[in-house]
């Protein structure tokens, strides 16, 4: 598992290869089977392959967004706010094991942060403008959006730099 850790990374420009549809349902098999608080499974994911609708999502962040005018497809992750208070936490272990899952599976990723982040639209918040473009009832936040694309270029696995151990602190802080 670690040797899987230390090959993800975040891929932001792709070719013009689709994704094939088995790669892409595992990726979605690994957030489905997510764990969650209480098995309440608050998420839902929005897949969006249609490169009009990409291109506009590009928008849909004051920067940080453009690698979805390249990408393949993106997943939307949102969470029903009514059914439990810990969305937030359960949207981002979806969104971690979809990362993962989709480097195994040899497909670029880029989580692309979404609550709390602006639109390049002035006063319209990345969660509305999606919600708005997509029809999404208010009930739902977005909590972030995956890219998916094949990598353009491979890049080298991430070495555990000593340092970080520093952050590591046994019994006591």
């Amino acid at each position: 598992m670690i040797e899987k850790l230390t090959k993800r990374r975040s891929i932001r420009k792709y070719t013009d290869e689709p994704i094939a549809d088995e790669k892409l349902n595992t990726i979605l098999k690994a957030g489905l089977l997510s764990p969650t608080s209480k098995n309440l499974h608050p998420w839902e994911f929005l897949v969006v392959q249609d490169k009009e609708a990409l291109n506009r999502l590009a928008d849909s962040r004051q920067m940080g967004a453009d690698m979805l005018k390249g990408a393949a497809a993106v997943i939307i992750v949102m969470a029903d706010t009514t059914v439990n208070d810990v969305w937030v936490e359960d949207c981002s272990i979806a969104m971690s094991n979809m990362h993962l899952t989709a480097a195994d599976q040899g497909v670029g990723s880029c989580w692309i942060q979404v609550r709390c982040r602006q639109s390049r639209t002035p006063g319209v918040t990345t969660d509305k403008f999606i919600k708005e473009l997509f029809g999404i009832e208010e009930k739902y936040a977005v909590e972030a959006m995956l890219s998916l694309g094949m990598p353009e270029k491979e890049r080298r696995p991430m070495t555990l730099d000593e340092k970080l151990w520093d952050k590591v602190h046994y019994e006591k802080f």
